[in-house]
């Protein structure tokens, strides 16, 4: 398994040694903590439960400080499950850190899109918007439905207004630039979903 759950830190640019000015989104990534390890046995498949972020235990509930207890580390804020090939690589309470991935890789990042709000067709959309002549009282509104007697109605999945954005979002083939092993930073070439301190997945690219 190559993957670490970080948090998105915003962008900057940086020379590569060609010369070239290379836009790159800074991840502070890990380290995450193995909290369990699932086996076909007593959960019918395999994976590998990783802990990210600190929180302060007062602010965990019950259940989940009984299963920090049990693999024996301190709260922590995020969980996420990673397919692994092989969990006797891994262990309760392991630390796993940036170095996983290096200058070069392939990554898939994964997070949650900014939110924006309830908003209208053009912006959601991006419809064309009415005409802006005089006498024209039609200018952002979602168009014609083109619906009569037959069939009495709007059909399902027509793009209108609605709320945007917040949904989990998944940028492919993304190039590691460069691994900060000392911080725990990651650079990637290009843009990341999401807001600045949200979560990001980063996981090997299987295309």
């Amino acid at each position: 398994m190559k993957a670490i759950m970080g948090k998105k830190l915003g962008m900057t640019q940086i020379f590569a040694e060609d010369g070239r000015l290379v836009p790159v989104t800074v991840i502070e990534a890990g380290p995450m903590i193995v909290t369990q390890i699932k086996t076909k046995e007593n959960d019918g498949y395999e994976a590998v439960q990783c802990g990210f972020g600190e929180i302060k235990e007062k602010n965990v509930n019950k259940p989940l400080k009984g299963h920090f207890k049990k693999a024996g580390i301190g709260s922590k804020r995020t969980l996420r499950e990673f397919k692994v090939s092989n969990i006797a690589d891994f262990k309760l309470a392991q630390e796993i850190n940036v170095d996983v991935f290096s200058a070069g890789d392939k990554v898939d990042a994964v997070a949650t899109s900014k939110g924006k709000g309830f908003q209208g067709p053009i912006k959601r959309h991006g419809q064309s918007r009415g005409p802006e002549t005089h006498g024209s009282h039609y200018h952002r509104g979602p168009g014609s439905m083109g619906m009569c007697s037959d069939p009495s109605r709007v059909f399902k999945g027509k793009k209108l207004a609605g709320h945007m954005g917040f949904e989990r979002v998944t940028i492919k083939n993304l190039e590691v630039v460069l691994v900060d092993k000392e911080n725990n930073l990651v650079l990637v070439k290009g843009s990341v979903p999401g807001p600045k301190k949200g979560l990001v997945v980063l996981k090997e690219s299987y295309k």
